[in-house]
């Protein structure tokens, strides 16, 4: 098994940002029909800025390990960098080549994550 392959299912196995935040300000939630992924975000923002991130999802190893990666990668970051993160830096972060239908479990996440920022 490859390093990239165990990273997905570490992340999997144990998702760092599991779970839910009192304090979240901003919050979304988003579903995939195709497969029912499903994935609930919150997100606690202070002065523009990402201070805390969690979500609660069920679904696939992707879908689950496309969450914890990103809500890591984002964290004392500006809303405006969060704006700006696109598939391609997703999938630059996940380190895998993924097949259509596993694209759509892996970019739950960002959608859910933009849908949040949006509201």
């Amino acid at each position: 098994m490859n390093i990239y392959r165990e990273n997905i299912l570490a992340h999997c196995k144990s998702p760092e940002n599991f779970g839910s935040l009192k304090n979240a300000n901003f919050k979304a939630h988003d579903l995939n029909l195709s497969c029912g992924d499903e994935i609930e975000i919150y997100l606690e923002v202070k002065d523009n800025k990402i201070k805390d991130a969690k979500f609660q999802a069920k679904g696939c190893a992707i879908s689950i390990a496309s969450a914890d990666i990103l809500l890591e990668n984002i964290k004392n970051k500006s809303l405006n960098q969060i704006k700006n993160l696109t598939k391609e830096d997703l999938l630059k972060l996940l380190g895998i080549e993924l097949t259509p239908t596993r694209l759509k479990c892996a970019l739950l996440s960002l959608n859910t994550l933009n849908k949040a920022i949006k509201k």
